[in-house]
């Protein structure tokens, strides 16, 4: 049984500029292609599941899709 049958609903916070980022990430996008600033938030976005990192020389980081 997964938490998400457990729970009825559940927000995770998201800031307007998180918010904002994530509706940019509609395909697959390299780290390195991102500013600084863009990487902040994509690790944050990480740590939340909000974003999955693939692979590990030159990752990439997709919408995690729930």
């Amino acid at each position: 049984m997964k938490i998400n049958e457990l729970i009825g609903s559940f927000a995770i916070y998201t800031t307007n500029e998180e918010k904002a980022f994530l509706s940019k990430i509609s395909r697959p996008v390299k780290m390195a292609a991102l500013t600084e600033r863009e990487r902040v938030i994509a690790e944050a976005m990480i740590r939340k599941s909000l974003l999955i990192k693939i692979g590990h020389e030159d990752p990439s980081i997709v919408a995690n899709e729930y």
